[in-house]
């Protein structure tokens, strides 16, 4: 009896270690559920919320589900136009709560199993869900972005911008790109933030005198651990534009560029604005090659201990230069308030594009607890004045109300007046309106609106000259403008002289 129950016991175990265990705890042989070919997709962004996943294979019947790491997942079976399911897809909603990480899940199938030694498990295949996509960097200055050539030492050069990556494995992290030439050179890297990078460039590349192009490249997001197959990462990433790096013959070496040159052009004959006790002084001067906005406390008249400082106003929340050119600057009585243009995209969140009018509160002569920010003035109750381009900004003494001129290059514009008899299509040569917006700062029950003061596109005779900005009168009852051809051209104006022309715009009057 003893042999009988003995042997018993030894086949036994001998049954258990030839089915084994399967990764979801059934004791089986193989799996002998369906068969999967392929999934769709076949990886994720984390983050990227959820989404259907469909697999292909077959044969799927009655009561197949599709699992997640060995969790069943809601699960749908296409059927055709008679009611019979397909077969050979099964599709599943994917909650964002499941590719909220980065990481490797198996995907599979569970039938119904039948008989002995069926369990209904199909063959697993891999999903991944990758970090999500690196942003595009945006490469702003180079400091400095000149040197004489032949150094005896090399050179250590600050990038600054934004979206640049970090990473303690340095083929993942943002790279610097020199260009000489035909010759492109990956310089050594320093300390990286998300909007500062420092590098170091060889002195052998500043061997000769002519021009280099630096610029920043940012790969894409890696694949998750423990990938295996599909393993091309979450994406994203790219280049910036490139910046020009002067190497000079003799010194002094200035680093001008045509670039530089041009923006330089632009802004030596524009007016700076001054506050009315001649303290702070707004004035466009450029930087990296474009122009930008900068405000001077001279601490003129200032309690004792003022140091003079400049900032920079065309400024991003996060202290990045404005992208694009900034002009025009002008100013409250008190030095507060700066309003001027930019075709920049990082002043605000969701710009528009073009060319823009912005109000900067430099919290100048407030209390330290005011923090700077910028405002976009060039909007209407729609949210942008659609089709135009905004310049030559001008603000009352208070800073509540900004006038200023709004571009619009064509009649498909939605401020192209209906009973314009003028094709929809038609061209014209640059039609200029001007605006003024009301902000309400200080104003108590106010709602910010923008208001027209001179004729839509199509009303009337646009000039083909390029006039001068508004100019608004402290108490922003009156605007008075330049280069009009007819009074008309301007509701509710009077002629000053042959070509300027007061528009009266406070209602009241």
């Amino acid at each position: 009896m003893m042999r009988y129950w003995t042997a018993l016991a030894v086949a036994a175990a001998a049954i258990l270690a030839v089915a084994g265990c399967n990764d979801y705890g059934n004791t089986f042989q193989g799996n002998t559920g369906a068969t999967i070919t392929s999934i769709s997709p076949s990886q994720w962004s984390a983050g990227n919320g959820g989404f259907t996943l469909s697999v292909f294979g077959g044969t799927f019947v009655k009561g197949t589900v599709i699992q997640w790491n060995g969790k069943t997942i809601p699960t749908t079976l296409p059927t055709d136009n008679l009611g019979n399911i397909l077969g050979n897809i099964a599709t599943a909603n994917v909650s964002a709560d499941l590719v909220a990480k980065p990481g490797v899940v198996n995907i599979n199938t569970l039938g119904p199993a039948y008989g002995a030694g069926q369990n209904g498990l199909s063959n697993p295949m891999a999903f991944n869900i990758n970090p999500p996509k690196n942003p595009v960097p945006t490469l702003t200055g180079v400091s400095p972005n000149a040197a004489v050539a032949a150094p005896a030492a090399d050179l250590s050069i600050t990038l600054t911008g934004s979206n640049f990556i970090t990473n303690a494995d340095p083929t993942l992290a943002s790279q610097v790109n020199w260009a000489s030439g035909a010759t492109t050179t990956k310089l050594t890297m320093g300390t990286i933030t998300s909007t500062q990078i420092q590098a170091t460039v060889p002195a052998a590349l500043l061997a000769a005198a002519g021009t280099a192009s630096v610029w920043v490249f940012s790969p894409g997001s890696p694949p998750p651990p423990g990938c295996t197959t599909l393993c091309t990462g979450g994406g994203g990433g790219g280049s910036t534009a490139q910046l020009t790096f002067t190497i000079c013959a003799t010194a002094p070496c200035t680093g001008t560029s045509p670039a530089s040159a041009a923006a330089a052009a632009a802004v030596a004959e524009e007016t700076p604005a001054v506050s009315i006790d001649g303290r702070y002084v707004a004035y466009t001067a450029v930087q990296n090659e474009r122009a930008q906005v900068f405000l001077r406390d001279t601490c003129e008249g200032a309690a004792a201990g003022c140091l003079p400082r400049t900032t920079l106003l065309s400024a991003a929340a996060d202290g990045t230069a404005a992208n694009e050119e900034s002009h025009a600057p002008s100013m409250s009585s008190d030095g507060r308030y700066v309003a001027f243009s930019s075709a920049a995209s990082n002043l605000v969140e969701n710009a528009p594009g073009g060319r823009q009018v912005y109000l900067r509160d430099t919290c100048a002569g407030v209390a330290d607890s005011c923090k700077p920010s910028t405002t976009l003035i060039s909007l209407d109750s729609s949210g942008s004045l659609v089709g135009t381009e905004s310049i030559l900004p001008s603000v009352s003494s208070s800073g509540r109300f900004v006038a200023f001129v709004a571009i619009t290059p064509s009649h498909s514009s939605s401020l192209a007046s209906a009973s314009s008899k003028t094709p929809a299509n038609a061209i014209n040569s640059g039609y200029r309106q001007v605006f003024i917006r009301d902000t309400c700062l200080g104003a108590a029950d106010c709602t910010p609106k923008t208001t027209r003061i001179s004729l839509q596109p199509g009303d009337g005779a646009g000039s083909g000259a390029k006039p001068a900005g508004p100019a608004l009168s402290d108490d922003a009852n009156h605007v008075a403008i330049a280069g009009g051809n007819a009074a008309t051209l301007f509701k509710r104006s009077v002629a000053i002289d042959d070509r300027v022309f007061l528009a009266i715009a406070n209602q009241q009057h």
